[in-house]
């Protein structure tokens, strides 16, 4: 057997791969005796059928396939070994590969067309200059974020006041005809009403500004304008029955309970934070802020490898790069794409291509290393940005801890944290290696430029 490469240009080339009988033939005895042994054919015993009638039936089918495995295995073998950085997939040279005929020929040779990563040197300086945002939030934003948490950790207390319309109203709802209990009455031991709630002007004002041990007369129907799921709520029945209520009721009030937003103090700061992790108001607001300015980061990160990646590909604009066989391949590895569809995406692929290959580079010539503790440390913090976006940032440790171990099961995950782990690590090596011009922005000037820079590239998209 031989293998070859013959290098057509700096980025194209042809492996050729030489095939004699002895390369293959003990592949194809064991796979026709294997056939053989399992073969049922009418007239013969199964695994009695003679050599030579498999041989006769199914001999080239098998030496094809014996040839085909051989040679894919050897032309992966070969890329491997030789460190050939290629793009795209081997395909079958179309121009100086010779008619195969598994009938009469013993010696075959195969020609594969490959393409080869460019070499190129990337050259950055602090002559370089790129920009870093640094997301200062407003007061009113902060102050809102201070406000919802003070009102998500509130608790309901007992007042003895006249009710609210948000407050809630609890008591006992008695079925009355012509002011007395109904006979087969209908009644709520613990009722609850929120006025706010209650559609019916007239009969919310009832509730409002009443007082414990007051009773009230109502209709159901008419206070929540016959919506069928609320009152079978409020009246404890099912959806079917509430047909049957047409009576009025009294409603005898025994408590009323009003909503109380937390107090900035230490009992809050452990709820929102977690216990002890700040001890004063000064560092809860700042442990806040900070929270709220991470969750910008990803778009900081982003539209900084943006500039970045302009940078890079300006820089190598003018590299060698094998556009007629990536093309080609492109066609054939999706069948959906067509030679149109490939010529207007194709720019856009070409570039992807080469910041991919800028970013591989950096990460050799520097020797960038990826632990297993980097890929885990990140999942905890892609989990604690999601958990934050719903307010959540004291997770119990359990949760917290399965929710991280659920993420790094899944093997989709897995890779696409580890490719952001080698693009932080790309990020932090450019940062240190170009001039970084860092300019601080508001949050809502941040989030108008990049709504302006996603314009920009859904209009270039389109062109």
């Amino acid at each position: 057997m031989k293998v070859t490469l013959n290098k057509t240009n700096n980025v194209n080339g042809i492996i050729a791969i030489e095939l004699e009988k002895p390369d293959y033939q003990n592949n194809v005895d064991k796979s026709l005796n294997q056939f053989r042994h399992k073969a049922n054919i009418p007239g013969f015993r199964q695994g009695k059928v003679p050599k030579g009638i498999i041989q006769k039936m199914y001999g080239k089918s098998i030496l094809a396939e014996e040839i085909n495995k051989l040679v894919s295995n050897e032309l992966y073998k070969y890329i491997k070994d030789n460190n050939l950085n290629i793009l795209g997939e081997p395909l079958p040279n179309e121009e100086e590969q010779k008619t195969i005929n598994f009938d009469k020929d013993e010696k075959f040779e195969f020609k594969f067309d490959i393409a080869l990563a460019p070499e190129f040197e990337l050259s950055l300086n602090k002559k370089d200059k790129l920009t870093y945002y640094n997301v200062k939030l407003e007061d009113d934003l902060l102050a809102k974020q201070y406000d919802a948490y003070k009102q998500n950790y509130g608790t309901y207390k007992k007042v003895d006041s006249e009710a609210l319309d948000t407050d809630l109203i609890k008591g006992k709802i008695t079925e009355i005809d012509n002011g007395e209990p109904k006979e087969n009455l209908l009644e709520i031991e613990n009722g609850i009403i929120m006025p706010s709630y209650i559609k019916d002007e007239e009969t919310k004002k009832k509730f409002v500004g009443a007082k414990v041990s007051d009773s009230i007369v109502f209709n159901p129907k008419t206070a929540y304008d016959n919506n069928v799921a609320e009152i079978a709520s409020l009246l404890q029945i099912s959806k079917d029955d509430v047909k049957e209520v047409n009576s009025d009721f009294t409603f005898e009030i025994q408590e009323i309970t009003r909503y109380e937003e937390a107090e900035m103090n230490q009992e809050l700061f452990d709820k929102v934070l977690g216990e002890g992790v700040v001890s004063s108001e000064e560092d809860f607001k700042s442990k806040v802020a900070e929270m709220l300015s991470n969750q910008f980061r990803p778009a900081t990160d982003n539209l900084f490898m943006k500039s970045a990646r302009k940078l890079i590909l300006e820089k190598l604009k003018d590299i060698e790069f094998p556009d007629a066989f990536l093309k080609r391949w492109l066609l054939v590895a999706n069948e959906k794409n067509t030679e149109e569809s490939i010529e207007t995406d194709y720019p856009k692929i070409a570039e992807d291509l080469k910041f991919h290959l800028s970013k591989e580079k950096i990460v050799k010539e520097q020797d960038i290393k990826i632990e297993n503790t980097d890929v885990e440390a990140f999942a905890a913090e892609v989990a604690k940005a999601q958990f934050a976006q719903y307010g959540m940032s004291n997770v119990p440790a359990d949760i917290f801890e399965n929710y991280v171990k659920r993420m790094l099961d899944d093997q989709n995950t897995v890779r696409n944290i580890y490719d952001q782990v080698v693009e932080n690590k790309v990020m932090d090596w450019l940062k240190q290696t170009v001039k970084v011009n860092e300019k601080n922005i508001s949050s809502k000037d941040f989030e108008k430029l990049v709504s302006e820079d996603n314009e920009t590239e859904n209009k270039e998209e389109m062109k």
